[in-house]
């Protein structure tokens, strides 16, 4: 007899997957996503909680289906080396190139630099912070013990009850309503693409691929055996926790539409949600903001900062030792911590426009491959023609000095000429569904000789 989650088991791991996806970062992407979206906030913020909300938890499902043991042996359908290399650059982009970095960096740009005297430098300030911050967290990270379980029970807590409070205050005393915001940039005709790929800054998908072998292990632990039963009891306890994600999307992004009744679009996230608390809340709010938001990057960055260590040492068995790991990713962090908020976002864009459709792919042949019985062949198909596809968009996505230096003009029309969709980011769509198409021919072919 297959053994269900009780209630409070539910509870548990829906808890522990909301803490596990949702830090302060995920806070400045729909804030700012409103703030540009306006009147159009609706179809953005639903593109925004598929890949924000929807794929982190179908990640999860995926290593619980294909009863994998982590991101190696998932990926690793496709082959040894191409599941090296995924890994590693999964990693490396939700560790010390980017995730991490914007732990820092969105600690500073929430708190401090708002507080700062006007003669002061940022730039030396975001220095001294950064050095102090990961001085901090590569302390945790060498020795863990009970300190993120303790931070993540009484910071996380916090933070949203203090989060709940801004939005509550600044949705109630709001004067802007939704539809007199004139909408901006691409989220004016096409808002919906947009929220989607918007989405894609999150890193959440990336992170349940990673990350989700701890929470099938907990309900395995638990009792739960049954790849099904795995599958199932992921999603069931999943959804209070990304509802509760979806909510607090959906509201942040309301409070970002509305704040542009009382100022003009930000350059970031970080500093709107600044911008938000110190109105509705007076410096005294902005200091608990900045103190909370400061805590919860820090438990955010010891966690990423461990796992990625811990995935490196088992990865390079010969190579370093776990507390060379994590020096080496905390003085990484800290170096692309200082090229600033903006900076970090907009050189991630084109590495997530590369990895995500290579980890969506991944996650729903993961999720059927019970259909073809996980044969190679498929994912080698599908991966093959998705990989070109993927290079293409994160050509696309380079900032313009890196776009005018590869001649992307030429190149971006030659693609869009013969590449449907490429246009809104989504160029490797149909030839994954070729890839698939091929993959399955093949597939049922082989069985048709091995029958005969």
């Amino acid at each position: 007899m297959n053994k269900k989650l009780s209630r409070r088991e539910y509870i548990y791991v829906a808890s522990m997957l909301f803490g596990m996806f949702f830090g302060a970062g995920n806070l400045i992407f729909p804030v700012h996503m409103g703030q540009l979206a306006g009147s159009n906030m609706w179809p953005a913020v639903i593109g925004f909680c598929i890949t924000g909300v929807g794929l982190p938890l179908l990640g999860v499902a995926a290593l619980g289906i294909s009863r994998s043991n982590g991101l190696f042996e998932l990926a690793g359908h496709v082959g040894h080396s191409y599941s090296m290399f995924f890994t590693c650059l999964l990693y490396l982009t939700i560790g010390p190139f980017f995730a991490i970095p914007r732990c820092a960096t969105t600690a500073f740009t929430v708190g401090l630099e708002q507080v700062l005297p006007q003669h002061i430098n940022p730039k030396l300030c975001l220095l001294v912070f950064s050095i102090v911050f990961f001085a901090i967290a590569l302390f945790f990270s060498l020795r863990p013990g009970n300190i993120l379980v303790w931070i993540g029970k009484v910071l996380n807590p916090c933070f949203l009850l203090f989060l709940g409070i801004l939005v509550i205050v600044a949705l109630f005393n709001s004067e802007t309503s939704i539809g007199s915001v004139a909408p901006q940039d691409t989220y004016t005709t096409q808002s919906f693409i947009t929220g989607f790929l918007e989405g894609y800054n999150t890193m959440d998908a990336l992170a349940g691929l990673a990350f989700g072998i701890i929470v099938v292990q907990v309900i395995r632990d638990l009792g739960v055996n049954e790849p099904g039963a795995v599958a199932g009891s992921t999603v069931l306890s999943g959804i209070f926790g990304c509802s509760l994600m979806a909510v607090i999307y959906v509201a942040v992004t309301v409070v970002g539409v509305q704040s542009r009744g009382l100022f003009e679009t930000s350059e970031n996230g970080g500093i709107a949600l600044a911008q938000i608390s110190q109105h509705f809340l007076g410096s005294a709010g902005l200091f608990v903001l900045a103190a909370t938001v400061t805590l919860a990057c820090l438990k955010t960055s010891v966690g990423l900062i461990t796992s990625c260590s811990e995935t490196f040492c088992s990865l390079f068995p010969k190579g370093p030792a776990y507390h060379v790991w994590a020096v080496i990713f905390s003085l990484i962090s800290l170096t692309f911590a200082n090229f600033g908020l903006s900076s970090i976002i907009g050189y991630s864009i084109p590495v997530l426009m590369f990895l995500y459709p290579l980890a969506i792919t991944l996650i729903v042949l993961s999720l059927t491959g019970k259909f073809y019985n996980y044969d190679r062949v498929v994912f080698i198909s599908v991966t093959a023609l998705t990989l070109p596809a993927a290079v293409c968009d994160f050509v696309a996505a380079l900032p313009s000095g890196l776009y005018n230096a590869l001649h992307r003009d030429a190149l971006m029309a030659f693609v869009r000429s013969f590449l449907p969709f490429s246009d809104m980011g989504l160029g490797w769509v149909c030839p994954a569904l070729v890839g698939l198409v091929i993959g399955l021919i093949l597939h049922f072919a082989k069985l048709q000789r091995q029958s005969d």
